[in-house]
């Protein structure tokens, strides 16, 4: 097809395709004339790719770069390749510097270890983390920091589900995008039927109380 055309299927302005090739994020079409190229299937999959880690992973371009470099590379097993993908996905939030930060780092440490969780030093997930709970105990709530295991066991099950879905894509371009969008929307998904699950919990728990559930029928009966 030429570059009208892909430009069409893909959604990708063509200067931006342009803009691509020279950065070498998209391999160059074959070219036909001195003027003309041609360009494949394989050209549409790495512009859908490139779109994911910008508008959804929002990764720099230096970042979507690197990433692709290593999903070109076959001598990269794959769950490095998809280690490099997670890993440029921008960090939820991050604390402020200081003795509440330190402390919640280590909590986090803490709770890798007792879980037995396999993750790279430094990781961002886990510097994310840290913040979340330095600002829990600041704000007040502390006692959320309890159920971090809680979160735990949920976060373990989500994620082999993740990997699951993941593992059925065939190209490594797929894997790579199909691990970031699981990170953003998965994320989002998630906490979605979160607020939707407090919702129904607490209708169950307390407004069917005040419509004479049990723990109402017992007082109205003691009266």
């Amino acid at each position: 097809m030429r570059i009208g055309e892909l430009s069409r299927r893909s959604g990708v302005p063509v200067p931006t395709i342009k803009f691509y090739v020279r950065e070498r994020l998209l391999p160059a079409g074959e070219l036909t004339s001195p003027n003309q190229a041609d360009y494949g299937p394989d050209h549409e999959r790495r512009l859908r790719l490139i779109r994911v880690l910008l508008e959804v992973g929002g990764l720099s371009l230096a970042a979507i770069g690197e990433v692709l470099e290593a999903a070109d590379d076959p001598g990269q097993p794959v769950i490095r390749v998809l280690g490099r993908a997670a890993e440029g996905v921008p960090p939820l939030g991050e604390g402020e510097a200081g003795p509440e930060l330190e402390q919640a780092r280590e909590d986090v440490a803490e709770l890798l270890r007792r879980r037995g969780w396999q993750v790279d030093e430094g990781a961002s997930a886990a510097e994310s983390l840290a913040g979340v709970v330095a600002a829990l105990r600041g704000v007040g709530h502390g006692g959320l920091v309890d159920l971090m295991d809680v979160y735990a066991d949920a976060a373990e099950t989500v994620a082999g589900a993740d990997l699951d879905y993941v593992m059925s894509r065939v190209a490594r371009e797929e894997l790579v995008e199909g691990v970031v969008v699981g990170t953003v929307l998965g994320e989002a998904m998630f906490g979605a039927l979160r607020r939707l699950a407090h919702e129904d919990v607490s209708v169950r728990r307390y407004e069917s109380r005040a419509a004479g559930g049990p723990l109402a029928g017992g007082g109205a009966a003691g009266a």
